[in-house]
């Protein structure tokens, strides 16, 4: 009988939608031993072969949505530490060491990227103010003094499934902070180098992504407090 190989110490979820030009950069930086699990929502642009003769692990999600790739990923992880990063080129893998090391130290049970932005590309000028706004009333929903919703997090697989997340668009990265705030989990926040990306967004690229963002995270700030309020600690 064949026994199973152990899990990987750590997954890295990567929604992806036509990333193919970026996933070499984003893959060679995936730190040594951990997972990269590419989520491919649906790319035209050979992403997911790309990836896979990278040595990446595919899954594959149908259904559009940036939460919807995420949670495939985050359902189709096995280790007991995940991270989440833009599969872009934007971020780089690499700086979610120091988040794991925290995270497993048991100093913090989510730790976010606040992005800062190299160049004037990185960040267009309508995707910042929407964040500024959303952060603004993410402080009055949780009481969390968070500068970002960045996409480069880290937090522990079995945790966060408890927060038995909903959003499946661009409302989930939101959804994850405030329910875990409702959860009393301990949430930090580290600066990290925000990098022009590579190809065209499919969110803050345009006015209308930008903002159709800022309806659904708008959304999920509506949501009544958490039944599950104090159920992580």
């Amino acid at each position: 009988m064949t026994t199973p190989p152990p899990p990987p110490p750590v997954d890295v979820v990567l929604p992806c939608l036509n990333e193919a030009e970026a996933l070499p950069w984003v893959l060679e930086r995936i730190p040594a031993g951990w997972r990269a699990l590419v989520v491919d929502n649906g790319s035209t642009d050979g992403s997911a072969d790309v990836a896979r003769a990278l040595g990446a692990t595919v899954v594959h999600e149908p259904r559009r949505g940036f939460g919807a790739a995420c949670h495939a990923g985050l359902t189709a992880a096995t280790a007991d530490v995940v991270c989440f990063c833009d599969c872009d080129a934007s971020l780089d893998p690499s700086l979610l060491v120091p988040f794991v090391r925290e995270v497993r130290a048991g100093e913090t049970d989510l730790v976010l990227g606040r992005r800062r932005p190299r160049g004037r590309r990185a960040w267009p000028a309508h995707a910042r103010a929407g964040n500024l706004a959303l952060a603004v009333l993410l402080r009055r929903r949780t009481g969390l003094r968070l500068h970002d919703l960045g996409p480069l997090r880290a937090a522990r697989r079995e945790a966060l499934l408890t927060l038995e997340l909903t959003d499946r668009r661009s409302g989930y990265p939101l959804q994850m902070v405030v329910r875990a705030a409702d959860a009393g989990w301990r949430v930090a926040e580290h600066d990290v180098p925000y990098l022009p990306r590579t190809g065209a967004s499919k969110v803050t690229g345009t006015w209308r992504g930008t903002w159709q963002a800022v309806r659904d995270m708008r959304r999920v700030l509506a949501e009544p407090a958490s039944a599950r309020e104090g159920s992580h600690r």
